[in-house]
């Protein structure tokens, strides 16, 4: 496969807006910038932040093994995924394909961007139907959506059907790996060089706990980042945002021992749920959150707001009636929902 083949014309044509700080790169201090029409007196923010994100992106290079040259960030991984339809797809003649119940956000962005969306529902299990997915796909199908570990499910999806679909769809395969890292699988990462087609998108609002500062996370091969960085805008992310990112990044021991500490309070969480009546079936998970079908989900939700407790009601998604996605909280969050559910 050929991924250059797979671009849009015009975006391979495109000549990229050059900053100024695209244009003379230097860590000089002693340098007197006035190339930028910037206000001259420091503040700490009164420069252009780093367009190419170069010191964010050495710290996550390191921390993940990967070239620098396969990262890029955007604001939110929403962001990336609007800049990646933008790359592949033309308006009002390719589609892309997802996989319902899945997050929202990739139908909106196909429909922002006059771009119809096929829908392959997930099995009863919420697995991908390889065969269906291969059979609904066309010329047009440019981009394959698989969020795994899959919101709003929590599952993630088989390895052998994943590989099937990176071999055999005749398009890009977008993994959304935004929860990840409370997952006891590998990241596809390691799988990076073997399918060119292969984008990962990643985020630190979970594990990270920087969901305030809107910091998405691409990885993908060279060819696809060089483009990619072509036609972000040129300064996507914002120094704070950068510098938190930075400061986050230093303190792995701490992000760990929250990640483990969230993967206990899951274990306690799904261990109390089994005894609740209302509680017909919990889904397993690999993620930050649990997805519960209970016996009446408009019912069950709005007496926990009467309670003071704010869960996901997903009852009108796809496989999911009378279904309740619950959040991981803090031990002292997790009781507080016990005992509300146990008194409902």
């Amino acid at each position: 496969m050929n991924i250059l083949d797979l671009i849009r014309p015009n975006i391979k044509a495109l000549k990229p807006y050059a900053s100024a700080r695209d244009e003379f790169k230097s860590t000089d201090n002693d340098m007197v910038f006035l190339d930028a029409n910037e206000n001259p007196f420091n503040n700490g923010l009164n420069r252009y932040p780093d367009p190419m994100h170069v010191k964010l992106k050495s710290m996550l290079s390191e921390i993940k093994n990967i070239s620098i040259n396969n990262i890029l960030f955007g604001n939110g991984s929403d962001e990336i995924l609007d800049l990646i339809i933008r790359m592949f797809c033309e308006p009002n003649q390719d589609n892309i394909i997802i996989l319902p119940p899945t997050y929202g956000m990739y139908k909106v962005l196909a429909d922002l961007n006059a771009v119809e969306t096929i829908e392959i529902r997930l099995s009863e299990n919420f697995q991908p139907r390889v065969k269906q997915i291969l059979k609904a796909s066309n010329s047009n199908s440019k981009i394959l959506f698989l969020c795994s570990p899959n919101n709003p499910s929590g599952n993630s999806f088989n390895i052998i059907d994943v590989e099937e679909l990176l071999i055999k769809f005749k398009g890009i395969v977008v993994i959304d790996e935004a929860y990840i890292d409370f997952s006891e699988r590998e990241s596809w990462l390691n799988k990076l060089e073997e399918f060119p087609n292969l984008i990962i998108t990643q985020t630190l609002s979970k594990a990270y706990g920087l969901a305030g500062i809107r910091l998405g996370i691409c990885y993908a091969s060279t060819k696809i980042i060089s483009v990619l960085n072509t036609i972000k805008p040129p300064y996507n992310i914002n120094e704070l945002s950068q510098q938190k990112a930075i400061e986050q990044l230093s303190k792995l021991s701490k992000i760990n021992i929250q990640v483990n500490t969230i993967l206990k309070e899951r274990d306690v969480l799904i261990k109390n749920l089994k005894t609740i009546d209302i509680i017909n079936n919990i889904y397993p998970t690999d993620a930050n959150f649990v997805l519960i079908k209970v016996d009446d989900a408009n019912k069950r939700y709005n007496q926990l707001i009467k309670k003071g407790i704010v869960v996901r009601n997903r009852t009108n998604q796809p496989l999911c009636t009378n279904c309740l996605r619950i959040s991981i909280g803090t031990e002292e969050d997790n009781k507080k929902l016990i005992k509300a559910l146990k008194n409902l």
